[in-house]
């Protein structure tokens, strides 16, 4: 009769069956609800914050071009003697209007910008506060607002409506 302690001394030579099909398995449902979840809780977070940023570059560059817009107009003003007139508008800058002796432009490098949210610059002038007024309403397209629907404007007046 064999001793018992030889078997269990004997190398075993085949793996478990169901050892193989629990590796080969893959992610339980349990599991990749965790990442989702996961995934999830970190667009929640990160996601507001970079899309305050892209309103906060585009607040920015308005303002940017607001005062190249300005010093465009005052090169103009140095040439002609006068702001352009509100018929006029901004592509004075670009294009001679008929009655201006002295213009020397164009006063820009490329065709007159578009606010960042696609709609043109409003330009006044004269202006209601000062020789002229150049303003966008911001992302909301209405006069007032906060953050991104701020009034961008070439009289420093951020935020308050006309």
């Amino acid at each position: 009769m064999r001793c018992r302690c030889e078997h269990a001394l004997r190398p075993r030579r085949r793996v478990p069956r169901v050892t193989l099909l629990r590796s080969e398995r893959g992610f339980t449902l349990i599991e990749l609800l965790v990442v989702v979840i996961i995934l999830g809780l970190l667009a929640a977070l990160v996601g507001p914050r970079l899309l305050g940023r892209v309103g906060q570059s585009k607040t920015a560059a308005a303002r940017v071009q607001i005062e190249l817009l300005g010093a465009a107009l005052d090169q103009f003003k140095l040439d002609v003697g006068r702001y352009p007139a509100t018929q006029e508008g901004l592509q004075a800058l670009q294009v001679s209007p008929g009655n201006a002796p002295g213009w020397s432009g164009p006063y820009l490098k490329k065709d007159v910008p578009r606010d960042p949210w696609g709609t043109p610059y409003q330009y006044k002038s004269p202006g209601d506060h000062g020789e002229y007024d150049l303003f966008t309403y911001g992302a909301d397209q209405t006069p007032g607002g906060e953050g991104e629907n701020t009034d961008i404007t070439s009289w420093g007046t951020e935020g308050k409506s006309q």
